[in-house]
């Protein structure tokens, strides 16, 4: 599928990696419209994209707001991609803390909003759109979606059962998305980043990021979020790949802690 002639919604677009898959997704000809709560990124996002580029500002969790930008992207042109990757986490701990205490529901709630119920949200309004949509060839293709996993829902940390269960439920939804989803000719496939060198890294203690890149088998570094660009627009274009989650990690697999 040729991403050049209709439309990529980007969620997180003001993000580390949204903001390098909205790059990539334009560099190949879509056009672009980002969404996310912070106007100021992708309003600046969008005047460095310039032509082909426009942004929408709501929240992932709101089901008005989703629509709307989903509405607005495909005026311009068939939304043929989505690359979700609104989310994040809140903190939280352990499933019982140290002094007794259990982990707090309200945070572990707001981190599966976060990542689970927007990416649901996403892909419910998303795939409905696309479904209105005429096939762009022989295989009766409408459009493809990407989701933002992470690896930790594979291997969590000690401290991270909330993040670690949020970011698992998006792997678990590939596999079903997609064979509700393929009848319509919607491809469903998800990226699990590892480490990454997203802004949220930006003045942190240098010995700590160098810790984490030390156990990174190869190459030994943090990913850069144009790496997950390239995979994103790869599992958009690539018509045969469906169903899949992909690490994106160097070979890294997490510690206990």
């Amino acid at each position: 599928m040729k991403l050049d002639g209709g439309t990529v919604l980007v969620t997180g677009g003001g993000g580390g990696l949204g903001s390098a898959a909205a790059r990539e997704a334009h560099a190949r000809g879509a056009h672009v419209v980002l969404f996310d709560f912070a106007e100021d990124k992708v309003k600046a996002l969008c005047g460095e994209l310039g032509a082909r580029a426009d942004y929408v500002v709501g929240n992932a969790l709101d089901e008005t707001d989703v629509a709307h930008a989903i509405d607005i992207a495909a005026a311009y042109a068939p939304l043929r991609g989505v690359i979700a990757t609104a989310g994040g986490g809140v903190g939280g701990g352990r499933t019982v803390g140290r002094d007794g205490t259990p982990h707090p529901i309200e945070p572990f709630k707001q981190t599966m909003d976060l990542n689970a119920v927007t990416s649901f949200n996403t892909l419910r309004l998303a795939a409905a759109q696309m479904a209105t949509q005429e096939p762009v060839d022989a295989d009766g293709q409408r459009g493809a979606m990407v989701f933002t996993a992470s690896i930790a829902g594979y291997e969590g940390q000690i401290g991270q059962i909330a993040y670690a269960m949020a970011k698992a439920a998006v792997i678990g939804m590939i596999v079903p998305a997609m064979r509700d989803l393929s009848v319509l000719g919607i491809r469903v496939n998800a990226i699990a980043p590892g480490t990454m060198n997203t802004p949220a890294w930006e003045g942190s203690n240098p010995a700590v990021k160098a810790g984490l890149e030390a156990k990174v088998p190869f190459p030994q570094r943090f990913g850069e979020p144009a790496e997950f660009g390239d995979v994103a627009a790869f599992l958009l274009t690539n018509d045969y790949v469906n169903g899949q989650v992909v690490r994106l990690d160097g070979g890294i697999r997490f510690d206990p802690k």
